[in-house]
Protein backbone atom coordinates (compact mmCIF):
# COMPACT_ATOMS: atom_id res chain seq x y z
CA UNK A 1 0.00 0.00 0.00
CA UNK A 2 1.13 3.51 -0.66
CA UNK A 3 2.10 6.07 1.93
CA UNK A 4 -0.76 8.32 0.76
CA UNK A 5 -3.28 5.51 1.18
CA UNK A 6 -1.96 4.60 4.62
CA UNK A 7 -2.16 8.22 5.78
CA UNK A 8 -5.68 8.65 4.37
CA UNK A 9 -6.88 5.47 6.08
CA UNK A 10 -5.26 6.47 9.39
CA UNK A 11 -7.13 9.78 9.31
CA UNK A 12 -10.37 8.18 8.08
CA UNK A 13 -10.44 5.97 11.18
CA UNK A 14 -10.39 9.02 13.45
CA UNK A 15 -13.25 11.39 14.21
CA UNK A 16 -14.19 14.90 13.22
CA UNK A 17 -11.86 17.01 11.12
CA UNK A 18 -9.26 14.24 10.86
CA UNK A 19 -11.86 11.92 9.30
CA UNK A 20 -12.88 14.65 6.85
CA UNK A 21 -9.25 15.28 5.93
CA UNK A 22 -8.66 11.56 5.41
CA UNK A 23 -11.76 11.29 3.22
CA UNK A 24 -10.68 14.30 1.13
CA UNK A 25 -7.16 12.93 0.72
CA UNK A 26 -8.44 9.56 -0.45
CA UNK A 27 -11.13 11.17 -2.61
CA UNK A 28 -8.58 13.29 -4.48
CA UNK A 29 -6.61 10.14 -5.32
CA UNK A 30 -9.46 7.62 -5.54
CA UNK A 31 -8.67 6.57 -9.11
CA UNK A 32 -5.03 5.77 -8.44
CA UNK A 33 -5.87 4.15 -5.07
CA UNK A 34 -8.89 2.17 -6.31
CA UNK A 35 -7.35 -1.28 -5.88
CA UNK A 36 -6.31 -0.44 -2.31
CA UNK A 37 -9.77 1.00 -1.55
CA UNK A 38 -11.47 -2.16 -2.82
CA UNK A 39 -9.10 -4.37 -0.85
CA UNK A 40 -9.68 -2.29 2.30
CA UNK A 41 -13.46 -2.43 1.76
CA UNK A 42 -13.43 -6.21 1.42
CA UNK A 43 -11.41 -6.57 4.63
CA UNK A 44 -13.27 -3.98 6.70
CA UNK A 45 -15.74 -5.08 9.36
CA UNK A 46 -16.90 -1.71 10.73
CA UNK A 47 -20.05 -0.69 8.84
CA UNK A 48 -19.33 3.05 9.05
CA UNK A 49 -15.92 2.49 7.44
CA UNK A 50 -17.43 0.22 4.78
CA UNK A 51 -19.85 3.00 3.83
CA UNK A 52 -17.04 5.55 3.57
CA UNK A 53 -14.89 3.17 1.52
CA UNK A 54 -17.72 2.29 -0.88
CA UNK A 55 -18.42 5.99 -1.28
CA UNK A 56 -14.76 6.54 -2.21
CA UNK A 57 -14.83 3.58 -4.60
CA UNK A 58 -17.78 5.21 -6.39
CA UNK A 59 -15.99 8.57 -6.38
CA UNK A 60 -13.21 7.00 -8.46
CA UNK A 61 -15.66 6.87 -11.38
CA UNK A 62 -13.70 3.95 -12.80
CA UNK A 63 -15.12 1.02 -14.76
CA UNK A 64 -13.00 -1.18 -12.48
CA UNK A 65 -15.39 -0.24 -9.65
CA UNK A 66 -18.46 -1.57 -11.46
CA UNK A 67 -18.37 -5.16 -10.09
CA UNK A 68 -18.14 -4.17 -6.42
CA UNK A 69 -20.77 -1.46 -6.82
CA UNK A 70 -23.15 -3.85 -8.60
CA UNK A 71 -22.53 -6.47 -5.91
CA UNK A 72 -23.87 -4.12 -3.21
CA UNK A 73 -27.03 -2.82 -4.92
CA UNK A 74 -29.25 -5.07 -2.82
CA UNK A 75 -27.24 -4.96 0.37
CA UNK A 76 -29.24 -5.14 3.60
CA UNK A 77 -27.41 -2.03 4.84
CA UNK A 78 -29.34 0.76 3.11
CA UNK A 79 -26.33 3.08 3.25
CA UNK A 80 -24.20 0.63 1.28
CA UNK A 81 -27.00 0.07 -1.22
CA UNK A 82 -27.45 3.84 -1.60
CA UNK A 83 -23.74 4.45 -2.29
CA UNK A 84 -23.63 1.51 -4.70
CA UNK A 85 -26.44 3.13 -6.71
CA UNK A 86 -24.83 6.55 -6.45
CA UNK A 87 -21.45 5.17 -7.55
CA UNK A 88 -22.99 3.56 -10.62
CA UNK A 89 -24.83 6.80 -11.45
CA UNK A 90 -21.56 8.74 -11.20
CA UNK A 91 -19.77 6.15 -13.33
CA UNK A 92 -22.35 6.81 -16.05
CA UNK A 93 -21.15 4.20 -18.54
CA UNK A 94 -23.38 2.06 -20.71
CA UNK A 95 -22.57 -0.94 -18.50
CA UNK A 96 -23.36 0.97 -15.29
CA UNK A 97 -26.65 2.25 -16.73
CA UNK A 98 -27.57 -1.31 -17.78
CA UNK A 99 -26.87 -2.65 -14.28
CA UNK A 100 -28.98 0.13 -12.74
CA UNK A 101 -31.81 -0.40 -15.24
CA UNK A 102 -31.94 -4.14 -14.50
CA UNK A 103 -31.76 -3.52 -10.76
CA UNK A 104 -34.61 -1.03 -10.88
CA UNK A 105 -36.71 -3.26 -13.16
CA UNK A 106 -36.24 -6.25 -10.83
CA UNK A 107 -37.15 -4.19 -7.76
CA UNK A 108 -40.19 -2.54 -9.33
CA UNK A 109 -42.12 -5.77 -8.80
CA UNK A 110 -41.28 -6.22 -5.11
Amino acid sequence: MTKRFDEGMRLLRRKGEDRENGFCLLQRHAVELLDELIEAFRGEEAENMRVLLLTLIGEARSPRALPILAEHLDHEDESLAYWAVRGLEMLDTKEARTVLYRHRANNAHT
